[in-house]
Formats: C-alpha cells, structure tokens, sequence
C-alpha cells in the first residue's frame, strides 16, 4: 500500500528551503490545484520528450483526430479534442503553416473548410509516437501498474461525469 504524500512533499524546493509553506494545506488539499499542477507537469514531460518535433499536446491530439477521421471540420476536431472552437482554430492554423494539416473547401458547402494531415503531419505523427509513450509513461511513474490503470480509469470516470453536467 502506498504511503501517504504530504503538503511538504508536494512544495516546490524553494518553498521549504525558505520556510515559505505554512498554511498551504489548505490549497495543496484541493483536487482544483493538483489537477492543475498535474497539467503543468503533463505538458513539461511532453514537451521535454518531444523536443526535436516541434509539436505541442494539443497538436499531437489533432494530428491523431485527423489520422483517424481524414476529411473532417474543424468543429468536429474541437469536439474530438475537448477545446472551444476558436482555440482549436488557433491551433490548426499553426499547424497547416508547419505544413502538417491540409485544408480545402468541402464541395458540398464551400464555407466549410476539410482537414487532412499532410505527408509531413503523417511522417512527424509516426516519427514521435515513440517519445509520445515515453512521455506517458513518465507522467505515472510513481506508480505501480495496477495504480496507473486505476488513476486512468478514476479521470476518465471524473471527465464522463463532467461532460454529462
């Protein structure tokens, strides 16, 4: 069974060197603030992972929705995923001028703009899957197998709920 983690062994090294911790406990006891840290920490090991692609968590997600759903809108990648419209907007317009994602009109309603990867997106998609599970792996660490599929299984339970709200 695993131990107990304390505040102090969640505080960033100069807040104990300093004495800088009294009363954190009531911030470093809230899922709010270590879900939010987990999320610093998730995209810091992404991104130390995957320094040589130049890609991003939101656009290795992207290039996935678009591996496995050519042809798409961006509105169906922001709902893929999970970010507001004018954010993933932001997003894929980086990415096509990275040369990653193609777009064209969708014959049907020429407004409507198709997404594709590119053969660059497909290639640099391929090229870092190998650092992108290393990153994964390395976000549960700590953990023992069966703790990690727990811990998988316990955020997926939180954000179906959510999603239902």
């Amino acid at each position: 069974m695993p131990s107990e983690v304390s505040t102090r062994d969640l505080l960033p090294e100069e807040a104990v060197r300093d004495g800088a911790h009294s009363g954190m406990d009531d911030v470093y006891g809230k899922p709010g603030h270590l879900i939010r840290r987990l999320q610093q920490m998730a995209v810091s090991i992404f991104a130390r992972e995957c320094e040589g692609f130049d890609i991003t968590p939101v656009q290795y997600a992207a290039l996935v929705a678009l591996r496995d759903n050519p042809g798409i809108d961006a509105t169906r990648i922001a709902v893929l995923v999970s970010m507001d419209r004018s954010t993933i907007g932001n997003v894929l317009e980086r990415m096509e001028g990275k040369g990653f994602i193609e777009r064209r009109a969708n014959p049907t309603d020429r407004r409507v703009k198709l997404l594709n990867l590119s053969r660059r997106g497909a290639k640099l998609l391929g090229d870092c899957e190998a650092f992108v599970r290393i990153a994964q792996a390395r976000m549960l660490d700590p953990l023992d197998a069966q703790e990690r599929n727990q811990f998988t299984q316990y955020m997926r339970r939180i954000l179906a709920r959510q999603d239902q709200v």
